[in-house]
């Protein structure tokens, strides 16, 4: 069964080694990644049984990381504020 990683902004999730029943092991960098709108699946590169599911964070889960000092959600932040600066949400 695939490991779920409900908040994206979980410190190591990208370096942590996960085994597969047919002998592989790595971490998510090694794996296979398929992307969906709400989540990233990761598979193994070997047999492509689902090891990892990662959600996307919202935008206040975003807001909220940076508030506590992640790098990561400091950069993100950054796009999607100049996004919606340059093509505001309420704009049709």
């Amino acid at each position: 069964m695939a490991e779920l990683v409900s908040d994206y902004f979980t410190a190591g999730w990208r370096e942590r080694a996960l085994a597969c029943p047919c002998g592989w092991h790595g971490d998510s960098r090694a794996m296979a990644m398929e992307l969906h709108d709400a989540v990233t699946d990761y598979a193994c590169p070997a047999c492509g049984n689902l090891l990892l599911i990662v959600s996307h964070p919202s935008l206040d889960q975003v807001r909220a990381a940076a508030t506590a000092g992640n790098e990561e959600a400091m950069a993100q932040l950054a796009i999607i504020e100049e996004a919606r600066a340059r093509f505001p949400p309420d704009a049709a």
